[in-house]
């Protein structure tokens, strides 16, 4: 299912690192997410609700400026 809040996300498993792509353009770098975390997000019928309850707030971020790409990434 789409998501109304979500346009596209990204892991990094040797950097733990989840780049999450927001409908309104913001793109933010999450750091030390565990695999766990990236399974049960992958899986969540709601990536949106998923966010809200279980990634935002628990997890160090980075927001990128558009066009940027995320450290140790080309652009």
């Amino acid at each position: 299912m789409p998501s109304t809040v979500i346009r596209n996300f990204a892991y990094r498993p040797e950097l733990r690192e989840l780049e999450i792509m927001f409908t309104t353009g913001r793109c933010y770098v999450f750091h030390d997410v565990p695999e766990a975390a990236i399974a049960a997000f992958r899986q969540a019928r709601s990536k949106g609700r998923h966010f809200n309850t279980r990634i935002r707030g628990r997890y160090l971020i980075t927001r990128l400026s558009r066009g940027e790409a995320p450290p140790d990434r080309p652009h």
